[in-house]
């Protein structure tokens, strides 16, 4: 290319433009674009390789290779230098192709001859497309200034391949957002829901990506960057701050908006012929690529910094999001990268269900949505990018499955799901009112876990027996400062009145882990869910622990009060958490405020050392309730927001019914009242068991008391119990298969 660098740049993208306007099938168009770059480089190879899956690449389109390689020609991801292109997203420039780590001769293609090599990633946003191949005789390494052009160039074909530009022709040419696509990731909250996307935040699509007048351009982009910025600063002076990091996380955030580095840059590519929303473009995919690469938590936050104010400007220069351009739809399926509980009850229960391309098993959204029941998928691979607003969607949260844009064939299977579900919600509302009792002449206890008061009108319809967890750290996490005591005394008193009599578990505040709070300074901790949290974190902040307790001790109003300390891992942290609960009611008597009539007070057993403590631990407390969830993880040493172990740990196993049932004994030889509390109490059959081994309290969510009743109904609890010893006298590890054995049987 001649020196003259930023005419030839825009003289490239005009033809460009112009080969795209044609009214051609994909094939021709590649095919001439290939010709173009070619001649454009003054080289005698150009090829296009787009991803036919996610690990293969295909020969698409070439200038310069042996015709009939192209659609033959495919490669691994990772494999031959096109292939280490794609796995890296990063540029390959060499002017001994033959002699670089990873080269693969395909000799189909007719290469050989070609010395130097350029392999550009073709990519938006970090979504790989495939790959732009340049090849020369000569060996010549590319000049910075070429390798630029032809980057320019993969981003205009990454936008025109997310265009459906290029539909027509050869599988790996299908056009994204408009086929189906199968997103598989991880249930959060059980049940299904049918609907239309909605996406959090509306993704831009840019579709004038080559400009003609760059004069323009940079006065478009500079009066963008003007409004990006007052918007920023206008954030800021509005912003009412309690904690200092906070603040400066803000100013790091302004700063970027003000960074010389990140206007030259994009300056330099409307210079070269790109519109002001492409030049935008362009750095934000850049920075991603190489950011996503980096395991510094600080570059890792700058890089949702960047991503945040490129999606700003792009909003400010198209006009697309600065107002929702389209309504909610009244089925709507929400879709976002991630989401903070605050934002979640502001959609409310008008939400159908909700994907969330990251999202963790126990974070307070998911919490949120387990509140509202509504079905929740978490870790759906590149769902934002996949989706648009208005696309018809399926989530089965059970399996956590997404279906976008599903065809007729798996709409009717989805629709024979959800028809046989209503029928046994049906069947199940008919035994609402009747009493969990087995066959074997034994009732249970159902109860439901709540943690809004938009949970409470499930207890009645849900046929609940109380409230046997009310998770109090929802009224802390949804709020940008620490909730005063007058306000959680109310709500606490709601809570109690909306039950009617019922009994009500308080669990006191649960942070830590994966619950932060925004006005508390996290910690930075290797093993967060091992560390700093629950009770810990109220006892070494014991003015909030006593705050709260306060306000339970007022919102009882004179009733009966039951208060569970969670994660107490030994007796002294139990015997500290009363200290505190003792001293909270001298005062509140010393006050005048009435106290509550009786006061429970109990513990969460969800480490395996709470198991084996003294029995008169056993005898001090009122009550016990197993953390299943939490327990279950630390039982079988397999982290539970891992995808890689969790699935390897059942519930059925025999060593952990084992443990419970050491529990249970403890339990009875003291007179301890006993529940079991997470997701496997909502599940039947591992109720069932729990129910077998003598647990005689469950506590779920309001969606799983009918389906537990009615097996615990037409279950005898004393042969369930003989098929799990039974299971465990041959040595088998799960009972899990004689189980349902029998219930096939049975039921």
């Amino acid at each position: 290319m001649s020196h003259d660098f930023q005419t030839d740049s825009r003289k490239m993208l005009k033809r460009l433009r112009a080969v795209m306007a044609q009214d051609a099938a994909g094939q021709a168009r590649l095919n001439q674009i290939t010709a173009l770059i070619a001649e454009e480089m003054q080289a005698e190879v150009c090829s296009i390789y787009l991803f036919r899956d996610e690990n293969t690449l295909e020969l698409c389109a070439t200038q310069g290779l042996n015709q009939a390689a192209v659609h033959e020609t495919r490669m691994r991801l990772g494999e031959g230098l096109v292939g280490r292109v794609a796995r890296t997203g990063q540029v390959i420039n060499t002017d001994n192709a033959p002699a670089t780590p990873g080269f693969r001769f395909m000799p189909e293609t007719g290469e050989e001859d070609y010395c130097s090599f350029m392999g550009v990633p073709i990519q938006r946003l970090g979504e790989k497309l495939g790959v732009l191949v340049v090849q020369s005789r000569t060996s010549r390494s590319f000049s910075e200034e070429e390798v630029y052009a032809v980057e320019v160039v993969a981003m205009v074909l990454a936008e025109m391949t997310e265009l459906g530009a290029f539909i027509g022709d050869g599988a790996a040419m299908k056009a994204r957002h408009k086929h189906a696509v199968l997103v598989r990731g991880t249930p959060a909250q059980e049940g299904t829901a049918r609907g239309h996307a909605w996406m959090h935040e509306p993704r831009v699509i840019v579709t004038n990506l080559i400009a003609e007048d760059p004069v323009r351009e940079m006065e478009r982009l500079t009066e963008a960057v003007e409004v990006l910025r007052v918007g920023v600063d206008r954030m800021l002076s509005s912003a009412r701050f309690g904690d200092k990091e906070q603040l400066e996380v803000l100013e790091a955030y302004r700063m970027f908006a003000n960074s010389k580095g990140w206007m030259r840059r994009m300056e330099e590519d409307i210079n070269r012929g790109l519109s002001a929303e492409a030049a935008v473009e362009k750095e934000q995919s850049t920075a991603r690529a190489r950011l996503s690469q980096v395991s510094d938590a600080y570059l890792r936050d700058r890089l949702h910094d960047l991503d945040d104010l490129s999606n700003r400007m792009l909003r400010i220069l198209t006009g697309q999001g600065t107002e929702r351009n389209t309504e909610i739809p009244p089925d709507p399926i929400l879709i976002a990268r991630n989401i903070g509980p605050a934002e979640l009850l502001d959609y409310g229960r008008c939400l159908k269900g909700i994907v969330l391309e990251e999202g963790a098993v126990g974070s307070h959204a998911t919490i949120v949505a387990r509140a509202l029941s509504i079905p929740l998928v978490i870790h759906a691979g590149n769902i934002t990018s996949d989706a648009l607003n208005g696309d018809p969607v399926l989530v089965d949260g059970d399996q956590g499955i997404v279906h976008l844009r599903p065809d007729e064939t798996v709409i009717a299977a989805f629709r024979d799901k959800m028809a046989m579900q209503a029928k046994a919600q049906e069947r199940y509302a008919s035994i609402r009112d009747k009493p969990a009792t087995t066959l074997c002449g034994r009732t249970l206890s159902l109860r439901m876990n709540a943690g809004l008061m938009a949970d409470l009108p499930s207890l009645e319809g849900s046929g609940a027996d109380g409230v046997g967890l009310f998770r109090t750290e929802l009224q802390f996490l949804v709020r940008s400062k620490m909730p005063k005591r007058a306000e959680l005394s109310e709500l606490y008193s709601h809570v109690m009145d909306a039950a009617g009599g019922r009994e009500v578990v308080f669990r006191t505040l649960d942070i830590g882990s994966d619950k932060v709070l925004p006005y508390m300074k996290p910690n930075d901790e290797p093993n967060p869910a091992m560390g700093w949290r629950a009770i810990r974190v109220g006892l070494d902040k014991p003015g909030v622990m006593r705050m709260q307790l306060q306000a339970l001790i007022r919102g009882s109003k004179g009733r009966p009060l039951s208060i569970m300390f969670p994660f107490v891992a030994q007796r002294e942290e139990f015997d500290a958490g009363r200290a505190e609960l003792d001293k909270a009611l001298e005062r509140e008597r010393i006050l005048g405020h009435p106290m509550p009539a009786t006061i429970k007070l109990g513990a969460m057993l969800e480490t395996p050392s709470l198991a084996y403590a003294p029995d008169q631990f056993y005898r001090d407390v009122d009550f016990l309730s197993i953390g299943g969830n939490d327990l279950k993880q630390f039982f079988f040493a397999a982290d539970r927001e891992n995808d890689r172990v969790r699935r390897r740990y059942d519930t059925l196993n025999i060593s952990f019914l084992t443990f419970l049932q050491s529990i249970t004994q403890r339990c009875m030889a003291t007179n301890t009242p006993l529940s079991f509390c997470g997701e496997d109490a909502g599940r039947p059959v591992e109720a069932a068991c729990l129910a077998a081994i003598g647990i005689r309290t469950l506590s779920m969510r309001p969606a799983s008391i009918g389906p537990v009743k009615s097996i615990l109904r037409r279950t005898n609890l004393d042969e369930l119990r003989g098929v799990i010893d039974d299971a465990g006298r041959n040595g088998i590890q799960s009972a899990r298969p004689c189980v349902m054995e029998y219930l096939r049987e049975k039921l």
